[in-house]
């Protein structure tokens, strides 16, 4: 299931500090979309990145290869789908990271494109020669983890993406055209690249870097969604101590997220850290201490602020859902209450529609699971984003004369928030969704064509 608990990112995380100029190649856009697009980034000492077209996409010049290296080894982490027909590149990085222990991790290689996905014993020899080709670049064996996105059912042109591989070595750098050309390359059905950095500070005074780099725009759904997404960062830890940080974030972030309630088989948020912004050569290994739980905490920040990018540009999307849940006995409960919110389609539909059935929310509270519910003890209201009064549908169970002028006006805005309070105890959690629109059923009805 999922659903998180959010809180405010650093000053230092660059997410769309100006608007591209209207000559880009995404004035096409509206100006919220690019705003999320950032134009400059503070980026991890040691790691290098690019992204090139190599022929996995038909269309000439559109970026399908991304690949990031690192000049030191790394600790790394990485969650994977829980479909059950796992794509090859699941099974492989998997299998890398195990045999490694978490360590000793130099690059990541990504295609688009082409999922790789149900592709039998050649798709898991095209994965494993993926993963080679790099190892080839940082001298390493079982060094790299790989990645791949795109139709399910289709074998990948390996030999393309091995002369991809070769190829992208020559322009791999360490400035923000490079990281943004490797974020365009994560691009399937995305209309823009989503793309993050930040700067954070230990509790004992160290500084280290964050980038990262997510695509998804529908199959989108926990456990996880159709979405790719890494994290690098020059903060030095040890790798069972990156794991247990990533799965935390992970449950607050990339599996608090849905956009249409498919889940995908290719699913994969990595970590890697490779430790360069340390110079005393201590690092965190103690899980108790409180540089732990810091970075794990900016680790769940960051990934929230990726998650939620790909809920702005799930397809035919016109909001932004936030659902908060609140009141609930565990967190647990409060994830299960936001995640069905979330999901349903009919509250989904209202919402496109700008219609405040809070009939359709009390619903999906009510067949939750979660036993504990007492219908009147729950409140439900819509709290606009903008800072104004918000609007009380239902308080302890009892009905509000709603206000239908004022509900037009909060769901007439790009983003909102439905608040539910349960009144049982102390524990939240947070969803991101969006709404469900006609488009969306275009966009997927001719995917493949």
């Amino acid at each position: 299931m999922l659903s998180a608990i959010s809180k405010p990112m650093s000053t230092a995380v660059r997410i769309g500090a100006q608007f591209y100029s209207t000559s880009t190649k995404y004035a096409h856009l509206s100006a919220r979309k690019q705003s999320l697009i950032p134009t400059a980034g503070t980026y991890p000492s040691g790691f290098r990145a690019t992204g090139i077209h190599c022929g996995v996409k038909k269309k000439a010049g559109v970026k399908d290869l991304a690949l990031i290296v690192s000049e030191y080894p790394c600790t790394a982490a990485a969650v994977f789908t829980t479909n059950v027909f796992k794509a090859a590149p699941v099974i492989v990085s998997r299998e890398i990271l195990d045999k490694n222990r978490g360590q000793g991790i130099y690059g990541v290689v990504t295609n688009s494109g082409c999922a790789n996905a149900v592709t039998g014993t050649v798709g898991l020899e095209n994965a494993r020669r993926m993963s080679q080709t790099v190892d080839t670049l940082t001298g390493q064996p079982n060094s790299s983890v790989v990645m791949s996105t795109g139709v399910i059912g289709q074998h990948l042109p390996i030999a393309k993406i091995e002369k991809g591989v070769q190829d992208a070595a020559a322009s791999l750098a360490s400035d923000h055209d490079a990281w943004s050309r490797a974020a365009e390359a994560f691009m399937t059905t995305d209309t823009f690249p989503k793309l993050c950095s930040a700067t954070f500070t230990l509790p004992s005074g160290t500084s280290f870097r964050m980038a990262g780099i997510t695509k998804g725009a529908g199959m989108i759904h926990p456990n996880m969604a159709t979405l790719l997404g890494f994290i690098v960062t020059d903060a030095r830890i040890d790798a069972t101590l990156l794991n247990k940080a990533l799965k935390h974030a992970v449950d607050r972030s990339f599996n608090a997220i849905s956009v249409d309630g498919d889940m995908s088989t290719n699913d994969t948020i990595a970590v890697l850290a490779n430790g360069a912004a340390v110079t005393d050569g201590k690092g965190i290994v103690d899980e108790q201490s409180e540089d732990f739980k810091s970075f794990r905490d900016r680790l769940a920040d960051f990934a929230a602020n990726l998650a939620q990018l790909v809920v702005r540009d799930g397809e035919g999307a016109t909001k932004f859902v936030t659902v908060n849940v609140q009141g609930a006995n565990t967190f647990e409960e409060a994830k299960q209450v936001a995640s069905t919110i979330a999901t349903s389609s009919l509250v989904k539909t209202a919402l496109y529609g700008q219609d405040a059935n809070w009939g359709r929310i009390l619903c999906a509270v009510g067949y939750s699971g979660v036993s504990s519910i007492d219908p009147t003890r729950v409140s439900v209201s819509f709290v606009p984003t903008d800072g104004s009064t918000s609007l009380p549908l239902l308080v302890k169970g009892e009905p509000e004369n709603v206000d239908e002028a004022r509900a037009s006006e909060i769901l007439k805005m790009e983003d909102l928030e439905i608040r539910v309070e349960l009144g049982l105890g102390k524990e939240e959690a947070k969803m991101w969704t969006c709404d469900l629109s006609h488009e969306y059923i275009s966009i997927n009805a001719d995917y493949r064509s």
